[in-house]
């Protein structure tokens, strides 16, 4: 062999000998492998009681001692019962304090932003977030002091004369719901402002200014530049805080326990009665079933309508 063949040979790139690996999508098995403890750990903890309930749903039974198939019966009951539709609308009330007037009041404190300098903004932004993390036993426990016939409410109302208006708050039939719909908008509130204002510090500020030479006054410079640029953090909103108002138990738990009657019932806590005290599981179940599909019905629905728009 020559010097110039056997330099040849030697720049030759070189083929590796590595066996091709069966793949999917594009990553070979191996790489599965990875994902297999989590995804494991989630099948256990969430797939699989996913997969009991909806069995559950389709029987009937106590708990304890021998389960009877009954098909649909549980969710025709679910549809058909009168108090159970009753406290559904409840939920569905729930979204306008859980969801509706955070995701307003977050975009009105950032409107006020996007036009005026605040100082100590991060303190600001800290003492409004503080609801979101507090214990909701700690939330609840306060609120109902609040709301109490001799709590800080009544005693303002009594101060500047409006004593006919003083009232026990959760424990009267018109007002509990509201009552509790608005510790839940005090909760989410922050939230919502913290995703907003965090969304409007990437707004280009030149777009800010090439509405204020087009004549653009406060509220038009909202619509045609900070909303449409908050259309993400709108959208992640409100899909949490209308999954925490469908869901919601223990604030209602910890401060009216669904009462007077059934004027503050949700149907987180008609699922906990049905599995709990009457013992009607497959009622529960049924329940449970239903309220999961609404919350990703409508979820879904806030994350397409957002997406379309873009």
């Amino acid at each position: 062999m020559t010097l110039a063949s056997q330099s040849q040979n030697d720049n030759a790139p070189r083929q590796t000998s590595r066996s091709a690996e069966p793949a999917i999508g594009g990553f070979a098995w191996r790489h599965l492998l990875y994902l297999a403890p989590g995804l494991a750990v989630y099948a256990l903890f969430c797939l699989w009681p996913l997969v009991q309930t909806a069995y559950f749903s389709f029987l009937s039974w106590d708990g304890i001692t021998q389960a009877r198939w009954v098909g649909l019966r549980n969710y025709v009951s679910v549809f058909t019962n009168t108090q159970t539709l009753t406290v559904f609308g409840h939920g569905l009330i729930m979204i306008v304090f859980y969801a509706v007037l955070p995701v307003l009041i977050g975009l009105l404190i950032v409107a006020i932003m996007t036009r005026i300098r605040i100082r100590l903004l991060a303190m600001f932004r800290t003492v409004l977030f503080l609801p979101q993390i507090l214990a909701t036993v700690v939330v609840a426990v306060a609120w109902r002091w609040i709301y109490a016939y001799d709590g800080p409410i009544n005693a303002v109302l009594t101060l500047v004369g409006l004593e006919s208006f003083t009232r026990a708050w959760l424990g009267d039939f018109d007002t509990a719901l509201v009552s509790v719909g608005l510790i839940g908008t005090w909760i989410n509130f922050g939230l919502c402002m913290v995703l907003f204002i965090g969304g409007a510090q990437k707004i280009d500020t030149q777009l800010y200014e090439a509405a204020r030479l087009d004549g653009a006054n406060a509220v038009q410079e909202f619509f045609a530049v900070t909303l449409p640029a908050l259309r993400g953090e709108i959208s992640i909103a409100l899909v949490l805080t209308v999954t925490n108002a469908l869901r919601n138990f223990d604030i209602v738990w910890n401060t009216t326990s669904g009462g007077p009657g059934t004027s503050t019932l949700v149907p987180s806590y008609l699922i906990y009665e049905g599995a709990f005290v009457t013992r009607n599981v497959g009622f529960a179940a049924a329940a449970s079933v239903v309220l999961t599909i609404l919350i990703l019905v409508l979820t879904g629905a806030i994350t397409r309508l957002l997406r379309s728009r873009d």
